[in-house]
Parts: C-alpha cells; sequence; structure tokens
C-alpha cells in the first residue's frame, strides 16, 4: 500500500511559509499535524470530513502568538485510518495524549463542529491526566441543544442511513460543491481552492468509513457530553457562530454558554458555518483578542 507520507506529499495542499508538517505515532498509527509559530500552546480541533487544512488562515495570524497545532485526527485528512473507537471520548483522550507527546501541560483548546465536541469532552478529561485548558474557544460546536444534529447524524449512523450516505456521498464526488456551499451563508466568499483542498485526503481510502464510524455514536456521544458540561464551568470561554450556521444551529449557542461561569459569546452576521473561512479577520482579530486577554 503506498505510504501515507507519499500520498500527503503529493495531494496534500501546499503549506504556507513557517508551517512545518509533523507526524506522531499512536500505537504504531501515524498522525499528521502542522505546527507554527512560538509562544503559549494552542491545539486547533477541526471538524467532520475535515482536517487541519480548516485552520490555513488561522495558523498564520496567530503564530506571533502563540504555537499553534493542528493535527489530522486519526481517520481523517492525511493521517492514518485505522480500525479504532472514534467515538467523542476516545478521541478526546487521543487529543490529550497528544498534548502530553508534546510535552504540554497547559494549553489553549480550539475545536469546531464535531471537534467542538471534542474539545469540550476533552477539557472535562483533563483534570485526571494532569492537564489543564487554560482557555477554551468552541466555534460552532455540536452539543446537545442542536436540534439539526440531534435527527440528521443518528440516521447515518442506521444501516439504511449508512447505504444511503455511501450511495450518495462516497460514489459521487461531484456532490462535493453543493454540501461544500451549503457551508457558506454566502457562496461568494468561498476562498479560491477550498473546495479542491477539502477533497484532497478523498486520495486516501476510508474517509466515509471514519464519518461513519464517527455518526454511530452520535446520539450516545450527545447525552454523554450533557453530563460532563458542568465540568467546565471554571473554564473562560469564547462561542463563536455564524447567523446563517445550517449544522449547528445558533439558537443552541444561548443554552451552552450557560454551562460556563465566565463566557463571551460572538455572532457574525451573515456568515455559516466556517468563520474561520468566510469572515477571516474578523475571526481572527476576535480569536486573538479572547486568547491575550
Amino acid at each position: 500500500m503506498t505510504d501515507v507520507r507519499q500520498i500527503a506529499a503529493q495531494k496534500a495542499p501546499k503549506l504556507d511559509q513557517g508551517i512545518a508538517e509533523c507526524w506522531m505515532d499512536f500505537d504504531g498509527a501515524r498522525m499528521r499535524y502542522l505546527r507554527a509559530g512560538s509562544g503559549p500552546a494552542l491545539i486547533l480541533l477541526h471538524g467532520l470530513m475535515g482536517y487541519s487544512f480548516s485552520w490555513r488562515y488561522t495558523m498564520p495570524a496567530l503564530a506571533s502568538y502563540a504555537t499553534v497545532y493542528a493535527p489530522d485526527l486519526l481517520g481523517a485528512g492525511f493521517s492514518d485510518r485505522p480500525s479504532i473507537d472514534h467515538s467523542m471520548q476516545a478521541t478526546a483522550l487521543r487529543v490529550l495524549k497528544f498534548a502530553g507527546n508534546l510535552g504540554l501541560r497547559t494549553f489553549d483548546l480550539l475545536g469546531t463542529s464535531r471537534g467542538g465536541a471534542v474539545a469540550m469532552c476533552a477539557a472535562a478529561e483533563c483534570p485526571n491526566h494532569g492537564l489543564r485548558v487554560r482557555k477554551l474557544v468552541l466555534v460552532a460546536p455540536v452539543n446537545p441543544y442542536s436540534e439539526h444534529g440531534r435527527r440528521l447524524a443518528p440516521f447515518f449512523g442506521t444501516s439504511v442511513g449508512a447505504a444511503l450516505f455511501r450511495r450518495v456521498i462516497g460514489r459521487i464526488p461531484s456532490l462535493y460543491p453543493y454540501w461544500h456551499g451549503r457551508m457558506f451563508g454566502d457562496r461568494q466568499k468561498i476562498p479560491p481552492g477550498s473546495l479542491d483542498g477539502y477533497k484532497a485526503p478523498l486520495a486516501m481510502p476510508g474517509l466515509f468509513d471514519h464519518a461513519l464510524s464517527i455518526v454511530r455514536t452520535w446520539t450516545a456521544d450527545l447525552q454523554e457530553l450533557e453530563a460532563l458540561l458542568p465540568k467546565l464551568r471554571a473554564i473562560p470561554a469564547l462561542l463563536i457562530w455564524g447567523e446563517k450556521d445550517p449544522a449547528v444551529y445558533v439558537s443552541s449557542m444561548t443554552e451552552l454558554a450557560r454551562h460556563f461561569d465566565d463566557v463571551q459569546t460572538i455572532v457574525f452576521p451573515g456568515v455559516g458555518h466556517l468563520p474561520y473561512e468566510e469572515c477571516v479577520e474578523e475571526f481572527n482579530r476576535e480569536l486573538m483578542q479572547f486568547l491575550k486577554s
């Protein structure tokens, strides 16, 4: 089988100057991650069907302030696709192992979409592993209070839904432009090369199997997430949403915010599910201001 490093070198989008491609071993499975900058540690977690490419505009902006790490979580991006537990908690524990392997004990953590749920779980688990999340940033995070996600994802976790997913998405990548475009409030603001960048990991088999393994535990994950939210109360948090988010409804932000004693909320008007791509300057400015405060 073609080596994953060779595939990454051939297919992965070109990295900006100052961003290094790195690899970490997880019990024989290799995880790719990007590293940039210097200063306080910040870990960025991508969403379902995303990877470190999501942070191509965030990493350069924060590199002057922080040491930024952006992993392709196992099963996603150009990391290996092992047959392992991809539930929220199992993924969160791998994030903590990632931090520990880097020698980090205190760090800031940012997660978007499903990566936001993983980030909350990881932050709650930190005290059990001698780690601490200093600040938590959640960008349209999957949460128990958004009705859309509670209905759709579990359906794709069923045998009927999985078969439909494979047939419609797995075999017809031409539909990618439609699904990708729906994530933006204004399609005129889709960055050049964005679609090709997100499609690049299709060169490695198993991406859709990885996605299906995630949605199979979706309902149980949401129940577990709701139970652990009280553990996050003392962590300073920033919640960021796009007003026109079609994937995780902005209406869920208010209920989620109640679980934090020290919380800031930002809603970008007219923006969809990917504010770090659709309103780059505004997103980076708000993020930097929160992390430095």
